[in-house]
C-alpha cells in the first residue's frame, strides 16, 4: 500500500482515474438512489481542468501497481475542501478511505489549515460515519432534486487525527 501525489499529466493516468471514479461513485448513486451526480459525467478534459489536488492509494496485484483508492481537495486560504473520495468497490472496507483521509488531515493541518468541509448524500451511511468517525460534524443538510439530499460536513484543522 503506498499513498502518492497523482500528476495527471497524461490521459492514461486520467482514465485509470476516471475508470476507479466511475466504480466507485456507481456505488455512491445506488446508494442515494440518484444517477445524476457530478463525478459520473466528467470526462478526461474535465479532469484535466479541475482545480483540485488529487492523492492515489496504490496495491500491488501480480508484478503491477493498481490504484484502488483516491481522494481530492481545493485550499483556499486556511480552508481545505475534501472534493472527491472514491475506493474501488472490490476494494471496499479494506480502510483505504480512513488511510486517504487521514493523508489529507494531517498533510493539511501541518500547513495550517484551520477547517475541513465535505459533502456526501446523506443516505451514503458509510461516508457519513467516516467523516463523523474524524470528527465532522453536520453542518447542514440540504435538498437537491426532490427526494435526494446532501450533508455538508465541516472540522476544524486543530482536531487531533486519529
Amino acid at each position: 500500500m503506498s499513498i502518492h501525489l497523482l500528476s495527471l499529466h497524461t490521459n492514461e493516468e486520467i482514465l485509470h482515474l476516471l475508470a476507479l471514479q466511475i466504480a466507485s461513485y456507481r456505488v455512491e448513486a445506488d446508494l442515494i438512489g440518484f444517477e445524476d451526480i457530478p463525478p459520473l459525467k466528467d470526462g478526461i478534459q474535465s479532469i484535466r481542468e479541475a482545480e483540485e489536488t488529487f492523492y492515489g492509494y496504490y496495491v500491488q496485484e501480480e508484478n503491477e501497481r493498481k490504484l484502488v483508492g483516491a481522494i481530492s481537495y481545493s485550499r483556499e486560504g486556511c480552508v481545505v475542501t475534501i472534493c472527491r473520495m472514491m475506493v474501488h468497490p472490490h476494494f471496499f472496507r479494506r480502510g483505504i478511505a480512513r488511510a486517504l483521509l487521514e493523508h489529507i488531515l494531517h498533510k493539511q493541518e501541518n500547513n495550517g489549515v484551520q477547517l475541513f468541509i465535505v459533502s456526501t448524500g446523506t443516505a451514503n451511511l458509510p461516508a457519513t460515519r467516516l467523516y463523523q468517525s474524524f470528527g465532522f460534524a453536520v453542518k447542514r443538510v440540504f435538498t437537491v432534486p426532490p427526494g435526494v439530499s446532501l450533508t455538508t460536513f465541516e472540522r476544524p484543522g486543530s482536531h487531533p487525527v486519529k
